[in-house]
């Protein structure tokens, strides 16, 4: 006799054994599914320090229901009654809490985060999440299907997927310890399934819009003289950057793990009587409009700060028990205990030491990935928690007291990246992939996440070919690296770095498109970088696709391929206004100066802002609209400060924007924009760009039209 999730109350509990089973309605399309020994299931890491939300309103009448039969098997039924999701075998708790579900044929299994760089749909294979050095940088325990529905498992453990590989009408997970944990999210699209999983796990923010351009690290031998001649070439050379950064090399003591940190004295130096203010090298790169930032390596017990915070800022409670008196009246005898981690103070954030150098002029950090990729299996933190549950949970805790730090400290977007990470990390952090170069396997990597729902990741470009600068460019952000080389687009030839030049300046005038990417991002969950699979699951051509990709709703990117698997529909060549028919695989054709192909989707509206050498250089009082014929869209332009989080409260401007081309009859509409924020223009030049097809027989600004002298922008 099965048992069905109570509307009423929505939850299902149950006694199995040994084992209490609980499934829960938390909000629409949205369960969680607990089963524990004893009297209550143990706490979860990622809801005690927020990566998880709890706050939902259970709706009135879900979309999903749940049926247990008597050896606590699930049955997941969508709105209309039909099965999603069932599992096969009995409920199982110990030794190991493990699942298994039913597989149908021919179903897709995507996301897990960057543990593979070897193919997108995961079905087949048995993959293990556990933040590795390289071959698993940032493992995510959320996993969707074609089938409509999406799993996350709630642990920071190390977790086992089995997706099909030891029987293929199987797939299903264990974790190494605690309780069975895990929520099942509906779709049925994986737009909205995605939707579902940034609102439990958090939704990324709106990065400062300077993030969206270019960002170069130095050499790490450069000086501070290295460094503002990189400053300084970018600027001579035409190429458009916003953001510099120095590597370890910055630091008195290489590597330097401590709260303690100095610049180095002879390759930075600081005078003691000036170490804020318009004489020191910062501000000199500042004055050129850069954002300075620094490379950090961390091994600090991060775990002091989330307690206190939740304790209410009251200091982390030790034991403080008198110690016996001896005999001996020894000074040594009174010590309370002694600490093996020299690096952490408990009363101390992370960040505060940070503080000075923000102060000086730094805007952002690098989070290498150091040793939080590494084991600790003697380690004992001072929130009780060993290895086994801190190891996956520590990148999170990082980037979540950097996000939070630098906005505490100065009312800016924070932007920092990092290379590791787990559930949730898209609400505090960017990406790039390590240290594994620009090709294909890191872009293979950047997928992977895209399809997790974290968008916002980029490799270390590969500036010595074509290929890759293509790649680099066009992503939701891009580095250029030099680390221990000479990668400055300068010392590549004249022929490489042209490209660069061309590729950047693209960029830049790309970034009202770009922004409006991230904005969606972060209202919607949904990525600015979109894997084939995300837009197009169910087609098989889709899933195998690992080099090309989707750049927000309209560009289609190919990288280090010369052949595109094209959707059904129009498309053109972005670099010859060549018409493209999809429906198949096509070889676009590429100029010789161009590095990959790229398509424009037919009735696509892609803003594109003036040339500039960095954001803010000059007001963004032009926009160009490129119009491509054959088809219709809406785009919502989104506008604010691009620094501060007036937004959060209504500080910014929406322009909706209609396009549409049928046979000929073409028509503009921008309605009024909505809104405003400090700096935003008054008055904007507005040029039309219409590709491949007639005039528009009509053009409406503010819903009025325009007159007919406005044809003759269109060329």
């Amino acid at each position: 006799m099965a048992e069905t999730i109570e509307r009423a109350s929505g939850a299902l509990v149950r006694t199995v054994g040994e084992c209490t089973l609980r499934v829960e309605t938390l909000a629409d399309g949205l369960l969680r599914i607990q089963a524990w020994q004893g009297a209550a299931p143990p706490p979860s890491a990622l809801l005690r320090y927020g990566f998880f939300r709890h706050d939902f309103e259970p709706p009135a009448e879900p979309l999903l229901t749940a049926a247990a039969d008597a050896a606590g098997r699930l049955t997941f039924s969508g709105p209309s009654g039909e099965t999603l999701l069932a599992e096969t075998t009995p409920l199982t708790t110990s030794p190991r809490p493990r699942v298994r579900f039913a597989l149908p044929a021919e179903m897709g299994l995507f996301g897990l985060g960057d543990q593979t760089r070897e193919r997108l749909d995961q079905r087949g294979t048995r993959p293990v999440l556990w933040v590795r050095n390289v071959s698993g940088y940032i493992p995510i325990p959320f996993l969707w299907t074609s089938g409509g529905y999406g799993i996350v498992v709630n642990t920071t453990r190390r977790l086992i997927f089995d997706l099909g590989q030891s029987n293929p009408s199987e797939f299903g997970f264990e974790a190494a310890g605690g309780s069975l944990d895990y929520y099942l999210l509906y779709g049925p699209t994986p737009r909205e399934i995605l939707a579902r999983y940034t609102a439990l796990t958090g939704r990324p923010p709106l990065w400062p819009k300077w993030a969206l351009g270019l960002t170069f690290v130095c050499r790490t031998q450069a000086d501070s003289r290295e460094f503002l001649d990189d400053c300084y070439t970018f600027r001579r050379e035409g190429i458009p950057c916003d953001a510099i950064s120095l590597e370890p090399g910055w630091m008195a003591k290489d590597y330097d793990f401590s709260v303690t940190k100095e610049w180095h004295p002879e390759k930075f130096v600081v005078p003691s009587y000036a170490r804020r203010g318009p004489t020191n090298f910062l501000d000199a790169a500042r004055r050129m409009g850069y954002k300075p930032g620094l490379w950090l390596c961390n091994d600090y017990d991060l775990s002091y700060e989330e307690e206190r915070r939740l304790a209410g800022d009251s200091p982390v409670e030790e034991d403080n028990e008198a110690v016996a008196q001896g005999f001996e009246d020894d000074p040594h005898f009174a010590l309370k205990g002694r600490r093996l981690d020299t690096i952490t103070r408990p009363d101390e954030p992370w960040f505060k030491h940070l503080g000075e150098f923000v102060e000086q002029g730094v805007d952002w950090f690098k989070q290498d990935g150091a040793n939080q990729v590494l084991d600790h299996p003697d380690r004992l933190y001072g929130n009780g928690m060993r290895d086994d549950e801190m190891h996956n949970l520590y990148p999170l805790l990082y980037s979540k007291q950097m996000y939070e730090g630098f906005r505490e400290q100065t009312g800016r977007r924070p932007w920092t990246f990092t290379p590791a990470g787990w559930a949730g990390l898209q609400r505090w952090t960017a990406t790039w992939t390590g240290d594994t170069g620009g090709g294909e396997l890191p872009l293979a990597a950047c997928l992977n996440l895209s399809l997790s729902g974290h968008g916002m990741s980029t490799p270390d470009m590969e500036v010595n070919t074509p290929e890759g600068i293509h790649f680099g460019f066009l992503l939701p952000w891009s580095q250029l690296n030099s680390w221990n080389y000479y990668r400055h687009p300068w010392y590549q030839g004249d022929f490489l770095c042209d490209m660069v030049r061309d590729y950047a300046r693209l960029r830049y005038r790309l970034l009202p498109y770009l922004y409006a990417g991230a904005w969606e991002a972060a209202q919607t969950g949904y990525p600015l970088l979109r894997a084939m699979p995300l837009e197009y699951p169910d087609q098989p051509e889709a899933r195998a696709r690992r080099t090309q990709y989707l750049l927000g709703p309209s560009l289609l990117v190919g990288a280090f391929t010369r052949e595109l698997w094209v959707p059904e529909g129009g498309w053109y060549n972005f670099w010859s206004d060549e018409a493209v028919t999809g429906g198949g695989v096509v070889t676009p054709t590429i100029p010789a100066d161009r590095g990959g192909p790229l398509l424009v989707r037919a009735g696509a509206i892609l803003p594109m802002g003036p040339a500039i050498d960095y954001v803010g250089q000059r007001p963004e009082d032009e926009l160009t609209l490129h119009l491509y014929a054959g088809g219709a869209s809406e785009l919502l332009l989104y506008e604010d400060d691009g620094v501060s989080f007036a937004h959060e409260s209504g500080a910014s401007r929406l322009t909706r924007i209609r396009w549409q081309d049928d046979q000929g009859q073409a028509t503009l509409t921008m309605e009024a924009a909505a809104g405003s924020f400090a700096g935003a223009p008054k008055d904007r030049r507005l040029e039309l760009v219409l590709h491949a097809g007639g005039e528009p027989r009509q053009v409406d600004l503010g819903r009025r039209p325009v007159a007919e002298a406005i044809t003759h922008a269109f060329r």
